[in-house]
C-alpha cells in the first residue's frame, strides 16, 4: 500500500469512528428527552447521517428496518426540496408512508449539513409517535383512516419553525404535549448530528471528510462481495404464509428466491402475496430493508457503521403492489409484521447452501396488544401499546436458540419493565414467564416464547393483530417446529375464549378480564435424538421443557421426583423411536 493511501485509510478508520460516535450520541439525547415510552423504553427510532446524496454513512444501533426507510426519505427529500435551495437552519419532516415504507406513525426529519453553502451531508432520525390520529379499533382498509399525512416540507425554515403546521399536527392527536414532546426530541437529535459533524468538519476539513465517507463505504462493498463469493453459487426457495390480512380470513403466501452467482447475491420477491384489503402491508422501502437485513446478518452482523456499501453486492427484485411494496392508497398500520418472515424466509432458502450460517425458524411477530380507554384515575384518554414481549429465537448448527428475545427487525426495541407499565395504565400484569415446551426440539433446541398475563382495572378497547399462529416457526436439518404464537381472552367470570388467528378487533375488556398472550418459540436444529440426555435433563430442571415432552420429543427419560435421567429407559426409548 502507498504511502497516501496508507494515510487515507488511517483518515478513513478515524472518521469511520466519528461517524459511529455522532449517530450514537444523537440516539442518546433522542431517547433520554422523548415524552412517550415507545421511544425512551422501547426504542422505537432509529437516526442517522448520510452524504450529500442520501447514501447511508453511519445509522445509530436501532431498529434494522429502518436501515432503508431513512436513506429513501432523505433521497425524496432531495427530489422534492433541490439542493441548492436548501438553506441553514432548514429542517425537513414528513411521514410519508410509501417513502418509509411504513406507517404514518413514523415521524422523520431531516436536516442538512453545509460546508459554506453546500450541502455535505444530512442527519436524519425517525421514530415512533403514539398517536398520529386516524381511527383506533377495528381494521383500516386504506391510508386515510390511519391519521394525519405529512407530505415533505419544511418544519424549520432557516432556524423559524413553521407554526401552522405545528398547530395542525396538535389539532390532529390525541394528545398534542405528548407528539410535540417527541417532535422536540427528534429536532434535538438531528442538531446534535449538526453540531457534532461540524466539529469533524471543522478539524479535518472537507476533503478528508468526505473522502473518508467513500472510502468507507468502497471497503464495505470490498467486504461484501468477498463475503458473497464464500457462499456456493446456486438458486435457493423457499415459501411459507401469514394467517390473514383481519378482513379476508386467507393465508397470505410468502416465496422468495435466491440466487448466489459469483459476487453477486439476488433475491427476487416476485412470489410474495399482492397487497391485501387489509392493514397488513408495507411499502417498497420495507421490502428492500428485509432482504438488506437478511443479508447484513448473512455476510457481516457485526461490522460497524453500516453504510450502503455494504449492499454493493444485494440486487432485490421487487415488483410493485405486493405486500411488501404496496402503493397508496393500500392500509400501512401494521407494516411490520410479514417483514419479518420475510427475513426468515430469505434464511430458509439459503439453509442448504449456509447449513451454519443461518438460524431456524423464530416467533416473527411484535405480538402487540394495543389498548385504549379512559384512565379511571384523572378520567384521561390512554392508550398502551402491550405485549413486545419477545420470543423464542430457532436454534443454529451449534447453540440452543435465544429466549424471550424481541423479533429480529426491531432489533434493540426494549420490553417496557412491568412497573412502568402498571404505574402508566390501569392493568395489572398477573404473570409473565417462559413458555414451557414452546422451543422446538433439535439437537440444539430452539429459544422459548413467553407468557404473559394482563387484566384490567377498568374498561378498555382492546384490538390485537398477532400473526403466525398457524405457521409456526420452522426447525432445520431434523429439528421440530416451535410452538406458534396464540392469544386468548380470560373472562372475569373465568370463562376462555380463544382467537385461532390471534386477531382481536375492537372489542371491551371490562373490568376484571384480562388477556394471556403466548409468544412462540423458536424451530430446532438437528435430530433430537442426538441431544445429549443430560441436557434435556437441564431443560426439565430449569422448566424449560417438560418430564412428558422430555420423553416424547427428545427420547429421554426424567425420573419426575428426583429429576434426573433414567439411563436405562432412556437407552430403550432412543432405540425404539
Amino acid at each position: 500500500m502507498k504511502a497516501n493511501e496508507k494515510l487515507r485509510a488511517i483518515d478513513a478508520e478515524v472518521l469511520r469512528h466519528g461517524f459511529i460516535a455522532i449517530t450514537e450520541e444523537m440516539k442518546i439525547n433522542l431517547m433520554r428527552t422523548a415524552y412517550n415510552m415507545i421511544i425512551y423504553e422501547a426504542l422505537d427510532f432509529t437516526v442517522g447521517l448520510f452524504d450529500a446524496e442520501g447514501d447511508t454513512i453511519s445509522i445509530g444501533l436501532g431498529l434494522p428496518m429502518f436501515i432503508r426507510g431513512m436513506s429513501e426519505t432523505v433521497k425524496a427529500t432531495l427530489k422534492e426540496i433541490p439542493i441548492d435551495e436548501m438553506r441553514h437552519g432548514d429542517i425537513y419532516i414528513t411521514n410519508d408512508a410509501y417513502i418509509t415504507g411504513s406507517h404514518l406513525n413514523h415521524i422523520v426529519l431531516t436536516l442538512p449539513l453545509f460546508d459554506g453553502d453546500e450541502v455535505v451531508g444530512f442527519t436524519s432520525t425517525m421514530a415512533h409517535w403514539l398517536d398520529i390520529g386516524g381511527v383506533l379499533n377495528g381494521v383500516t382498509r386504506d391510508i386515510y383512516s390511519e391519521g394525519l399525512q405529512i407530505p415533505i416540507c419544511k418544519l424549520f425554515d432557516q432556524h423559524e419553525q413553521n407554526e401552522l403546521l405545528i398547530k395542525i399536527i396538535a389539532q390532529n392527536v390525541r394528545n398534542p404535549d405528548l407528539a410535540l414532546g417527541d417532535l422536540r426530541a427528534q429536532i434535538a437529535a438531528v442538531r446534535t448530528g449538526e453540531r457534532r459533524f461540524n466539529q469533524i468538519l471543522e478539524r479535518y476539513g472537507r476533503t478528508r471528510v468526505v473522502d473518508a465517507m467513500q472510502f468507507t463505504m468502497e471497503r464495505s462493498a470490498e467486504r461484501a462481495r468477498a463475503a458473497v463469493t464464500d457462499i456456493p453459487d446456486g438458486h435457493y426457495e423457499a415459501e411459507c404464509f401469514m394467517d390473514g390480512d383481519g378482513v379476508v380470513d386467507a393465508p397470505i403466501p410468502i416465496h422468495v428466491a435466491v440466487t448466489v452467482a459469483g459476487d453477486k447475491m439476488t433475491v427476487d420477491m416476485s412470489g410474495i402475496s399482492p397487497q391485501v384489503q387489509g392493514f397488513y402491508n408495507s411499502g417498497r422501502t420495507a421490502g428492500l430493508s428485509a432482504a438488506q437485513v437478511a443479508f447484513t446478518c448473512l455476510i457481516d452482523p457485526i461490522s460497524r457503521p453500516i453504510n450502503d456499501g455494504t449492499f454493493a453486492a444485494l440486487d432485490v427484485i421487487l415488483p410493485e403492489r405486493r405486500v411488501v411494496s404496496a402503493v397508496k392508497p393500500a392500509a400501512m398500520r401494521w407494516w411490520m409484521t410479514i417483514p419479518m418472515t420475510v427475513v426468515d424466509t430469505i434464511f430458509k432458502a439459503l439453509a442448504p447452501a449456509l447449513p451454519q450460517g443461518v438460524p431456524a425458524g423464530h416467533h416473527a411477530d411484535l405480538a402487540i396488544v394495543d389498548m385504549n380507554g379512559e384512565h379511571p384515575q384523572g378520567c384521561h384518554f390512554y392508550r398502551c401499546i402491550g405485549g413486545l414481549i419477545g420470543g423464542g429465537w430457532g436454534a443454529k448448527w451449534n447453540e440452543d436458540g435465544m429466549s424471550a428475545t424481541i423479533c429480529i427487525n426491531d432489533g434493540d426495541t426494549h420490553n417496557a419493565p412491568v412497573e412502568s407499565m402498571e404505574l402508566k395504565y390501569p392493568h395489572l400484569i398477573e404473570r409473565h414467564a417462559l413458555r414451557e415446551d414452546s422451543g422446538g426440539p433439535g439437537q440444539f433446541r430452539g429459544g422459548l416464547g413467553v407468557i404473559q398475563q394482563r387484566r384490567v382495572l377498568a374498561t378498555s378497547r382492546i384490538n390485537a393483530q398477532i400473526e403466525r399462529t398457524q405457521d409456526a416457526p420452522w426447525g432445520l436439518f431434523g429439528g421440530q417446529s416451535g410452538a406458534a404464537n396464540k392469544l386468548e381472552l380470560l373472562r372475569r367470570d373465568g370463562s376462555h375464549e380463544n382467537y385461532p388467528t390471534g386477531k382481536i378487533l375492537d372489542q371491551d375488556l371490562f373490568e376484571g378480564d384480562a388477556y394471556i398472550l403466548y409468544s412462540g418459540g423458536g424451530g430446532g436444529y438437528g435430530d433430537p435424538l442426538e441431544r445429549p440426555a443430560d441436557a434435556v435433563a437441564d431443560d426439565v430442571r430449569q422448566g424449560y421443557v417438560s418430564v412428558a415432552a422430555a420423553a416424547r420429543d427428545y427420547g429421554v427419560v426424567i425420573d419426575p421426583k428426583t429429576l434426573n435421567v433414567d439411563a436405562n429407559a432412556t437407552a430403550r426409548l432412543r432405540h425404539s423411536t
